[in-house]
């Protein structure tokens, strides 16, 4: 191991843990604009023509408006919002969010024009509504390809690239709510809200996903500096860069790469770092899984990077001691690689359990060997193919409980924090088994791979 890579903790600032009270602040403001919409319709009159089918119709265009502008918000890398919720909360609402809204969208759609001869007549006369229906175009398209069905059948860079137009749908909406929209201007108030809300939406996308980054990637000038195969198709790529000390990330984040060479650059991936990060080195680990992946490996010193973030919440900022369990998959031993290095656990209290196929995919094999020696860390292997049942265990073990066997490898585990990180399956797997065995919740830290 070369003496850049051994994995000792970084001597930076790393960010304050984020208040709980964050949470529940950022879900109750979500709940109250969907209150408030309502309560908006209402004073419109909308309880008096409640028997009319207009009157659902514009309910349901309201909500779900305030649904989309949420969706929107979920995801414009708002860095509070990221703290308090982590990624794989956030993309799981922004779904939810997505679906609901789609689905409010159809039944105001059919409600307000009814037959197909009114809808036509609709988009081509009144104000704005040829627009709302391209709006509506983009949207069913993003929400199609959302379909986990569907998601299968795509490259993440190109189900990114049709996901964009979620933003284009949005804009193209508003100006027929504003033109023909009397819930949009039928009151001050409603006139205020609505405005408030796009225009906070719009103002997060362009400060949180347009200029936070821009600044960033000037400020700090990333570049490969190494790129070193860790065996069939793993590749680490070694970054460096201008004051990075400042850069308010930890173990177990990720971040979304865009390397500048050559055709591709434009399309963003996301990668966890592997190693803690230490002065004005970064480290991040690719499986080759696709058409972006696959190009790592032949990045040379001196490329430029473009990136976005830190994200992710599979850190160690509620960690103060006492044994921790860390249980990988595959490609996911890389951000867990990163925590070993920064997390305060004494000798003998830290567990890493690595779930492969074969010998041939454990991958780090001098670092796990490193934090052995030197940080007491146990390194548990669990070998072999899928269990034909549900579950995380190998099909060696698929004859073993998930929970008990989970017990009798780390003695501890109901005291300890567990930071777990793998394919969403798997990974909900080990958290059912974590539970049952007496893991309380909220030292319960998951990181999913999934899209």
């Amino acid at each position: 191991m070369t003496a850049t890579a051994v994995p000792t903790r970084a001597p930076r600032t790393r960010p304050s843990a984020t208040p709980r009270w964050y949470a529940d602040v950022g879900g109750s403001i979500a709940a109250l604009s969907l209150l408030v919409v309502v309560a908006l319709w209402v004073s419109d009159g909308g309880v008096r023509q409640v028997v009319t089918l207009s009157a659902w119709g514009r309910l349901t265009g309201l909500l779900a408006s305030d649904l989309m502008l949420l969706q929107v918000l979920l995801m414009a890398r708002i860095p509070l919002v990221e703290r308090a919720f982590g990624q794989d909360r956030l993309a799981r609402w922004h779904r939810w969010a997505g679906f609901g809204s789609f689905w409010l969208m159809v039944v105001h759609i059919v409600t307000i024009t009814g037959l197909l001869t009114e809808l036509w007549d609709m988009i081509w006369n009144y104000p704005g509504m040829l627009l709302a229906a391209a709006g509506t175009l983009a949207l069913v398209m993003v929400v199609v390809t959302s379909i986990r069905a569907a998601r299968r059948k795509l490259r993440y860079e190109s189900w990114h690239l049709l996901h964009l137009y979620a933003y284009l749908g949005v804009g193209l909406a508003l100006p027929h709510q504003l033109w023909t929209g009397t819930d949009f201007t039928g009151s001050t108030a409603a006139t205020v809200y609505w405005w408030t809300l796009y225009g906070v939406s719009a103002g997060a996308v362009l400060a949180y996903r347009v200029g936070l980054p821009a600044w960033r990637n000037w400020r700090h000038r990333l570049v490969v500096t190494r790129v070193v195969s860790e065996g069939p198709g793993l590749t680490s790529v070694y970054l460096r860069g201008e004051r990075l000390g400042e850069l308010p990330v930890r173990a177990g984040q990720f971040f979304q790469w865009r390397f500048l060479d050559g055709a591709g650059w434009s399309r963003a991936n996301p990668y966890s770092l592997s190693a803690t990060p230490h002065g004005d080195q970064l480290r991040i680990t690719v499986k080759n899984l696709g058409d972006g992946s696959s190009r790592v490996a032949g990045l040379r010193p001196g490329t430029r990077v473009l990136f976005e973030g830190p994200y992710g919440k599979l850190t160690g900022e509620t960690y103060t001691g006492g044994p921790v369990v860390m249980v990988a998959c595959g490609i996911g031993v890389t951000p867990l690689l990163s925590l070993l290095g920064e997390l305060p656990y004494r000798p003998g209290e830290a567990t890493l359990i690595y779930r492969a196929r074969g010998e041939a995919e454990l991958a780090f094999r001098s670092e796990l060997e490193w934090f052995a020696q030197h940080r007491g860390v146990r390194v548990v292997t669990l070998l072999g193919p899928r269990a034909d049942r549900p579950g995380w265990l190998p099909a060696g073990l698929a004859g073993h409980r998930d929970a008990e066997t989970l017990r009798q490898l780390v003695p501890r585990i109901a005291d300890s924090h567990l930071y777990v990180c793998g394919p969403r399956a798997w990974a909900a797997s080990v958290r059912g088994a974590a539970l049952e065995a007496g893991v309380a919740a909220d030292r319960l830290h998951t990181e999913l791979f999934s899209w």
